[in-house]
């Protein structure tokens, strides 16, 4: 089980295709992407990866996380998530992720908080129908009705849909499929709508009800330009040109 990615999405767009019929995207923007800590089963009982993205001002961040982020080399993130990952794919702190991590045609799950609504009635949160415009209903046309029962059981059963807090709420969806990433410019264009709104965090990981293709980058997708040696053959990456597997040069 690899790591997934921290994204930001951009908003949406569409892609023509040969035939003319156009596709809905959602653009999403990764954007340093690094690993901040590792969690081991013999130090804290499960196997993680810690990943932070973005930028955040060293005012805005508190003395802990100061040392947290010192202590992984890395400058303070606006967002840390950590991924389950398997015992093969731990990666060292510092090292930064690239939307390569994943492929063109694979399917991904993504998981997004979803527009807050606020306050909301019946028929918009749940799309009730309303009472009748005649025939004695007076005032409440817009209400849920009936909530409960007699004297036997004499209360509302729990999870009864009513009035309430509407959206705001973490969704995830299955099963998006990646039509194209952009290595350069951090982008990653998924087939359809992502929960949340412009600008907000999207967290990406191999789809768990579909197969993985086999040619993923494992244990992840470094960044080229940010990788070194080390870092490199944790990545599953070449060796550096001119040199051969034991690390000696190689001959002309």
């Amino acid at each position: 089980m690899r790591s997934g990615l921290i994204a930001r999405k951009v908003g949406m767009t569409r892609l023509f295709a040969g035939d003319g019929s156009h596709v809905p995207i959602t653009v999403l923007e990764v954007d340093r992407c690094q690993v901040v800590a590792t969690r081991t089963v013999e130090k804290d009982g499960y196997r993680a990866v810690q990943l932070g993205a973005g930028a955040a001002k060293v005012k805005n961040t508190t003395r802990a996380e100061r040392g947290h982020f010192a202590r992984a080399k890395v400058e303070p993130k606006r967002k840390v998530v950590e991924f389950r990952v398997g015992a093969d794919c731990l990666l060292e702190p510092g090292v930064e992720l690239s939307v390569a991590h994943f492929l063109p045609g694979q399917l991904v799950d993504v998981v997004g908080t979803t527009i807050g609504k606020g306050f909301a009635g019946a028929m918009k949160r749940h799309n009730f129908g309303g009472l009748e415009a005649s025939h004695g209903v007076s005032i409440s046309h817009r209400s849920h009705g009936s909530t409960g029962q007699r004297q036997d059981p004499g209360r509302v059963f729990k999870n009864k849909r009513m009035a309430g807090h509407m959206g705001d709420r973490r969704v995830t969806v299955l099963n998006l499929e990646v039509l194209r990433i952009d290595e350069t410019r951090g982008l990653i264009l998924l087939k359809g709508a992502v929960p949340g709104a412009a600008g907000g965090w999207i967290f990406v990981r191999d789809a768990v009800k579909s197969k993985r293709p086999e040619n993923v980058p494992m244990p992840a997708g470094v960044k080229r330009s940010t990788v070194t040696d080390e870092t490199k053959t944790i990545a599953g990456g070449e060796p550096p040109v001119g040199q051969g597997e034991a690390g000696q040069e190689n001959s002309p």
